[in-house]
C-alpha cells in the first residue's frame, strides 16, 4: 500500500486517473499532436488516433462508417468515429418507411440490428464508434475544426463528413403549420400520423406530392385504414420516371384501390376546421382549397406533405463551406467540399450542380468518400491509394412497387427533343394496366432505357442490355412483351453468370459477392438472413431480393444441400403442404390419428415440433377430445394439462368470460373458488380472470367448482381462440352505434375451441372511438351506422400489426359468414405457430395489385378460388362438434386419472413441497427463479463419475401395471420423496425411466414433456424450456451440458419395475426436500450447490455414506 492511501482511495485515484486520461484522448484538440495539411494528406502521429466525425447517423452516413472501417484491417486502431444523430434511434432504412405498419418493430428496419431501450444497437460498441443520439449538430468551426451538438457537447475533427440528407421540402401554403398536417419522413412522424388518426376518428387525408416520396406516402396513409387523395401539381403521376401512358395505367391501379389521383391540382390553402384560410388561426385542416377554376374544396382531416427534398446544408453553410445556389454542398470527384478535410455525401451533396435523391447514388458516395478519407489519414498506401475511386454522376434507373403496382425507369427514358438517334415501342394494355415503352437506337440495334408500370419482371435483363455495350442479338419486338403476358408459370428474373454481374444496384453487390458469401456459410449457415446480413444484399430497397433467393437456392442446391420448409425431421415437407394431404385424402380414416399420418407421410417417432402441429390439424379437421385416442402424447405441455405450465410447475386457470361479461354470482365464485384452492388471482389483459399457482392433481376439482357456476374453458392453454373483447356499445356507452358486447358474446361462442396454427384474439367495438382496440387483434369489428367495419390480419405483442380492412358496413351474419371462411382459410393454409399477420402479409396480391388484402376478398367475398363451400362446411362441422374441454373431464373418471400426480400412489407432494412460495401484496407466488448459472440451476449430481448411483446396491422396485402407464407420454412416480418420471414408449416398444427434475432450473417436470426421437435417438422435451435429453444415456441433445439421471426399467408378467438403489440414496440425490427451489436458500457449495436436506439429519447422513463408499471425498 502507498503511504496515506487506503485500498478503496487507490482505487478511485486510478480510477478517475484513466478517465480523464480517456477523456483527454477523445475530446482533446491533440495539444500534443502536429498537423499537417500537405496534398490534403493528414501525417498520423502514431501515439494518437484520428477522429473522424460523421454527421447523421442515416442510411449513407451510415454506410460510409462500415466502409471506412472495412478499407484497412487496423482502421479501428488508428481512427476513432463519431456520429451524431438528431433522432431517437440509430440508422434505419428509410426506404422501407412504409414496411413499418407491418410490424410496428423499428429494430425490423435497423441496418446495425436489434434497437436496445435507448435506440443504440451493439454495432457502435463492438466498433469503438461514439454514437451521440438525440442530438444534432448546431454549429461548425471549420478553423478550430470542431462540431457542436445541440447538447452542447463540442468534439474536435480531423477529418469531418457531412451526411445531413435532406428535410421533405413543404410549399408557402397557407395553413401548412395547422394540427393534421405532417411530412413524411421519420419513424416518428408516422407514429404522430397514428396517433393523429385514432385521436381525431380521421377518415380521408390528402397527400401532397405525386412523386415517389408521395406514392410511398400515400400507401403509408391507406396502411392506416383511411381514405386517401393524391394531391399532384404536375399534369401527371411521377414525372421525372414515367410518361404520360405509364401515368395512365398507374392511375388505373391506383384507383382500383379505392384511391383518388388529382393531378394539375394547384392547391392554395389547407382550411381549418374553424373555415379559415390563411395563418391566423390553428384549427386543425378540415379541407383543401384550389386556385383551379370550378374545382370544389376536398374535405379531408388529415394532409401529409411529401413534395420532394431539400438539401440539410444550414450546418454547411454556418461553417463557411460552398454552396450552390439552390442549395447543396459543393463537391468534387472525391466527395470533397471546399474544405480539404471536410466531405459531403448523400442528399445533401451537391455534384456537378446535381442532387442525388436516391440511395444507390449516396451508397456510392459512401464508398467513394471512405477510400479518400482513408487514403488522407494513411490508411492505404500503394496501388490502393493511387488507384481511387471516383464519383462521377451515377445510375438513376430504379424499380419500386408502389402500390402494389411495378414501376420501372432505366436508361434514356424520356429523351430530349434535339435527341435523333431513338426509336421507341410501345406496350399498352388498358385492361391489366400494364405499359411498357422501350428506347432504342435508330437502327434498332441498342437498347437505350425504358419504362415499365404494372409488369417488371423483367427489368434486370432489360437494365443489362441499357448499360451494357453489346448490341442486340434479337428483334426490339422480343424484348417489348411484358413476362405476364407469355402465359405459362410466371417468369422467373435470372442474372448473368458472370461473377462480376451487378444484383444489387443499391450496394453494388455482385453475383460473384454473393456466391462466394453463400459457400463461405455453407449448406447450414446459408439462409437468407445470413446471405443479406454479410453481403448487404437486399437490404437497401428490397426489390433485388427475388434475385438473391434465386441465387442462394441455386448455389446451395449445387452444395448438396436445399432451401427447405420441412416441419422437421420426421415429415419432410410444409405444415401448409401436410395440411392439403390431409384435407384431401380419399379415405379420411387413413389420416385420423399419428401413427397412421407418421407411418402414410413421415418416418421415425415424432418430436415436440410435429406431434404439436398433427394434434392441431387433426382437432381442426375433425374437432374430437384431445385426451382420447392417444391424442395427449401429441399435446403441448399446456395443451395436455388443459391449462397453463407456470413457474415451478404449477398452472393456471382460466374460464371463458364471453365479451368480458360477468355475472356477481360468477365472480363470487371465483373468489371462493381462489380462497378455497389458494390461488392467485389477477385480471387478464383481455376481460378475463387467471386463477395461479395450481398442482396438477387439484384442476379436476377446480373446474368441477367452477363449473357449476356456468364456467367453460377459456383455452389460453391452446392455439385457439382466446377472447373476443368488447366495449360496452349501444347499451350502456352514450358514443355507441351497435350492441358490441351482445355481438361479441356471439362471435365469442361461435369460435371457442376451434384450434388454430396459432392463437387468436378478437374485439368488437361499439364506435369508431375504438375502445375495444379491435384493429390492434387477429380480426376485429368496429361499429358503424350502418352494421360493422370487418378488420382481419392485426395482432399487438413483440411485433404489433395494424388489421386491414376486409369489408365495409355489413350487417353480423355477413361478419359471421365472411369470418368463417377467413378463419378457415387460415387454419388450412398457415405455416406451424404462425400468427394471422405474418401469415396475411405472405399471401399473394389481388389481381389488381392490391395486395394480400385484395386477394382475400377475392377468395372470402368473389369465391375466386372455388372453396367458400369448403371452408362454409368446414367451419360448420367446428362449430356443430363444439365441447367444453374441462366438462368432459369433469364427467369421465377416466381422463380425471390423468391428473392424478402419481401412477403408484394416491399421496401427493404440494405445491410448496417442490418450490417456495413468498407473499405479494396479500398473495402467495412462488419464489424467483435465480439467472442461468447461480445457484439452484444447471443442477449436476454431486460425483464426478457418470453414474452417480454406479456402486450402489440396487434391486427391481415394482412401480405399478403395465395399463396404469399411458402409451407414448411420460407418468410420474414417487418414490421415497423422489420424484421419477417414467416413459412408455409404445411406438418403439421400450420404456426409460428418469428423474422428473428437469436441471435447468429444478422443476419437476420432465414427465409432462413430449416423447419423440433425433437422429433415431429417443428424446424428451423438457415442458418449460425445450431442454432435450436422450432416454437412454440421459445427456442433454445439441451440444449442451447438462444430464439426468436413468434408471433400468423391465415388464414382468403386466408390471413395471426399475432398478433403483435404497429410497435413502436416492433420496440424498434427488429428493424433493433438497432440490426445493427456495427464495433464500442455503447450499452446499463443495457438493456442487446441491441443496441439503436441512429437516432429515439421516437423509444426510445417507449422502455421505454413499459417497464415502464411492470414494467421493465430501468437504
Amino acid at each position: 500500500m502507498i503511504r496515506g492511501y487506503t485500498k478503496a482511495a487507490l482505487c478511485a485515484l486510478v480510477t478517475l486517473t484513466s478517465t480523464n486520461a480517456f477523456l483527454n484522448t477523445r475530446y482533446s484538440s491533440h495539444p500534443t499532436t502536429t498537423q499537417h495539411k500537405q496534398n490534403s494528406k493528414i501525417i498520423l502521429n502514431a501515439e494518437q488516433k484520428k477522429r473522424v466525425v460523421v454527421i447523421g447517423n442515416g442510411m449513407v452516413g451510415q454506410r460510409f462508417m462500415e466502409n471506412l472501417l472495412k478499407v484497412a484491417p487496423d482502421a479501428s486502431e488508428k481512427v476513432q468515429l463519431a456520429t451524431f444523430c438528431e433522432e431517437p434511434r440509430a440508422a434505419y432504412n428509410r426506404v422501407k418507411l412504409t414496411s413499418y405498419f407491418e410490424t410496428r418493430d423499428p429494430s425490423v428496419l435497423s441496418m446495425t440490428g436489434e434497437f436496445d431501450d435507448d435506440g443504440k444497437t451493439s454495432w457502435f460498441a463492438e466498433n469503438d464508434v461514439e454514437l451521440l443520439l438525440n442530438d444534432r449538430a448546431v454549429e461548425m468551426d471549420c478553423s478550430k475544426k470542431t462540431i457542436t451538438g445541440k447538447s452542447g457537447k463540442c468534439i474536435d475533427y480531423d477529418v469531418a463528413v457531412m451526411a445531413t440528407g435532406s428535410y421533405p421540402f413543404v410549399p408557402p401554403i397557407p395553413g401548412r403549420n395547422r394540427p393534421g398536417v405532417f411530412v413524411y419522413r421519420t419513424i416518428e412522424d408516422l407514429e404522430a400520423m397514428l396517433a393523429y388518426v385514432k385521436d381525431n376518428g380521421v377518415t380521408s387525408a390528402a397527400v401532397i406530392g405525386g412523386g415517389l416520396l408521395g406514392l410511398e406516402a400515400a400507401k403509408a396513409v391507406a396502411d392506416m385504414n383511411v381514405e386517401s387523395h393524391i394531391i399532384e401539381f404536375a399534369p401527371i403521376l411521377m414525372c421525372r420516371q414515367i410518361d404520360q401512358g405509364g401515368h395512365d395505367a398507374l392511375v388505373g391501379t391506383i384507383e382500383d384501390l379505392g384511391l383518388k389521383v388529382h393531378c394539375d391540382a394547384r392547391t392554395s390553402a389547407f382550411v381549418g376546421s374553424d373555415g379559415t384560410i390563411g395563418d391566423e388561426s390553428d384549427a386543425p385542416v378540415s379541407a383543401l382549397n384550389f386556385s383551379n377554376e370550378g374545382w370544389d374544396d376536398l374535405p379531408v382531416q388529415m394532409v401529409v406533405v411529401s413534395c420532394g427534398i431539400k438539401p440539410r446544408d444550414e450546418l454547411a453553410k454556418l461553417g463557411g463551406l460552398e454552396l450552390g445556389q439552390r442549395g447543396g454542398i459543393v463537391v468534387d470527384e472525391s466527395l470533397r467540399t471546399s474544405e480539404s478535410d471536410v466531405f459531403a455525401i448523400g442528399e445533401c451533396a451537391l455534384y456537378n450542380n446535381f442532387i442525388y435523391g436516391l440511395i444507390a447514388p449516396g451508397y456510392d458516395m459512401a464508398g467513394v468518400a471512405a477510400k479518400a478519407v482513408a487514403k488522407d489519414l494513411g490508411l492505404i498506401e500503394g496501388d490502393d491509394a493511387e488507384d481511387l475511386p471516383q464519383f462521377t454522376g451515377a445510375d438513376l434507373s430504379t424499380k419500386l412497387k408502389l402500390l402494389g403496382c411495378d414501376v420501372a425507369s432505366f436508361g434514356v427514358n424520356q429523351p430530349k427533343p434535339d435527341d435523333e438517334d431513338v426509336s421507341d415501342l410501345v406496350w399498352n394494355d388498358p385492361v391489366n394496366r400494364v405499359y411498357r415503352k422501350l428506347i432504342f437506337n435508330k437502327a434498332g440495334t441498342k437498347l437505350r432505357g425504358g419504362i415499365l408500370v404494372g409488369d417488371a419482371g423483367d427489368y434486370t435483363t432489360l437494365h443489362r442490355l441499357a448499360m451494357g455495350d453489346d448490341e442486340l442479338e434479337e428483334s426490339p419486338a422480343f424484348l417489348l412483351t411484358p413476362p405476364s403476358a407469355l402465359g405459362g408459370a410466371p417468369k422467373e428474373e435470372t442474372v448473368s453468370e458472370d461473377p462480376s454481374s451487378q444484383v444489387c444496384s443499391c450496394n453494388d453487390v455482385t453475383r460473384g459477392t454473393l456466391v462466394s458469401a453463400i459457400q463461405d456459410l455453407g449448406v447450414e449457415g446459408a439462409t437468407l438472413a445470413a446471405v443479406k446480413k454479410c453481403t448487404n444484399a437486399g437490404t437497401g430497397c428490397g426489390g433485388c431480393e427475388p434475385l438473391v433467393k434465386n441465387i442462394l437456392s441455386a448455389e446451395v442446391k449445387k452444395l448438396g444441400g436445399a432451401l427447405t420448409n420441412h416441419l422437421c425431421e420426421h415429415f419432410p415437407m410444409s405444415r401448409q403442404e401436410l395440411m392439403l394431404k390431409l384435407r384431401m385424402d380419399a379415405d379420411p380414416s387413413s389420416v385420423d390419428s399419428f401413427p397412421k399420418i407418421l407411418e402414410k407421410h413421415g418416418h421415425g417417432d415424432g418430436c415436440e415440433i410435429c406431434k404439436p402441429a398433427v394434434g392441431s390439424m387433426l382437432a381442426s379437421l375433425n374437432n374430437e377430445i384431445i385426451l382420447d385416442g392417444g391424442r395427449d402424447a401429441l399435446q403441448d405441455t399446456n395443451d395436455r394439462s388443459l391449462a397453463n405450465m407456470q413457474r415451478g410447475g404449477t398452472y393456471s386457470i382460466v374460464p371463458r368470460v364471453p365479451g368480458g361479461e360477468l355475472t356477481p354470482q360468477q365472480l363470487v365464485a371465483l373468489g371462493v373458488t381462489a380462497e378455497k384452492y389458494g390461488l392467485y388471482s389477477k385480471i387478464t389483459g383481455a376481460q378475463r380472470v387467471d386463477l395461479f399457482g395450481a398442482s396438477k392433481h387439484q384442476l379436476p376439482d377446480i373446474w368441477e367448482d367452477l363449473g357449476k357456476a356456468g364456467f367453460e374453458s377459456g383455452h389460453a392453454y391452446g392455439k385457439a381462440l382466446r377472447t373476443v373483447k368488447s366495449c360496452v356499445g349501444s347499451t350502456w356507452c352514450r358514443y355507441g352505434v351497435q350492441d358490441s358486447v351482445s355481438f361479441a358474446v356471439r362471435v365469442e361462442n361461435r369460435y371457442k375451441g376451434v384450434r388454430s396454427p396459432h392463437k387468436m384474439k378478437s374485439a368488437v367495438s361499439g364506435c369508431a372511438r375504438e375502445c375495444a382496440e379491435a384493429v390492434g387483434k387477429d380480426f376485429g369489428m368496429i361499429a358503424t351506422e350502418h352494421g360493422y367495419n370487418l378488420y382481419v390480419g392485426g395482432n399487438g405483442g413483440a411485433t404489433p400489426v395494424h388489421a386491414q380492412l376486409l369489408a365495409a358496413d355489413i350487417d353480423e351474419d355477413t361478419v359471421i359468414q365472411y369470418l368463417d371462411r377467413y378463419l378457415m382459410y387460415y387454419i388450412l393454409t398457415a405455416d406451424r405457430l404462425e400468427r394471422t399477420a405474418p401469415w396475411q402479409a405472405k399471401l399473394p396480391s389481388g389481381k389488381n395489385g392490391g395486395g394480400p388484402i385484395e386477394h382475400l376478398k377475392e377468395v372470402i367475398i368473389e369465391d375466386s378460388l372455388g372453396i367458400c363451400a369448403e371452408l362454409d362446411r368446414r367451419m360448420e362441422h367446428l362449430v356443430n362438434t363444439y365441447h367444453d374441454e374441462w366438462a368432459e373431464v369433469v364427467k369421465d373418471p377416466v381422463k380425471r386419472a390423468k391428473f392424478k400426480q402419481f401412477v403408484n400412489t394416491d399421496a401427493n407432494q404440494e405445491k410448496d413441497e417442490l418450490i417456495d412460495f413468498v407473499d405479494m401484496r396479500g398473495q402467495k407466488r412462488p419464489a424467483d427463479w435465480p439467472a442461468d448459472g447461480q445457484p439452484q440451476t444447471f443442477w449436476k449430481p454431486p460425483s464426478d463419475i457418470e453414474d452417480v448411483f454406479s456402486r450402489s446396491e440396487k434391486s427391481w422396485v415394482k412401480v405399478g401395471s403395465v395399463d396404469q402407464f399411458a402409451p407414448n407420454v411420460g407418468s410420474t412416480i414417487l418414490y421415497g420423496e423422489t420424484q421419477l418420471a417414467v416413459f412408455n414408449n409404445a411406438h418403439r416398444g421400450e420404456w426409460y425411466c428418469t428423474q422428473n427434475m428437469c436441471p435447468h432450473k429444478q422443476a419437476f417436470v420432465l414427465s409432462q414433456g413430449i416423447l419423440g426421437d433425433a437422429g433415431g435417438e429417443p428424446k424428451v422435451a423438457c415442458p418449460l424450456h425445450k431442454k432435450q435429453f436422450g432416454l437412454k444415456d440421459g445427456k442433454e441433445m445439441g451440444g449442451g451440458e447438462l444430464n439426468i439421471i436413468t434408471f433400468s426399467v423391465k415388464l414382468e408378467q403386466g408390471d413395471v419395475f426399475v432398478e433403483l438403489p435404497s429410497e435413502e440414496e436416492v433420496d440424498a440425490i434427488l429428493g424433493t426436500s433438497g432440490l426445493r427451489v427456495m427464495a433464500t436458500s442455503c447450499t452446499d457449495v463443495a457438493a456442487d450447490a446441491l441443496p441439503l436436506p436441512s429437516k432429515k439429519k439421516e437423509k444426510k447422513n445417507a449422502f455421505q455414506k454413499l459417497f464415502m463408499t464411492n470414494s467421493t471425498a465430501i468437504n
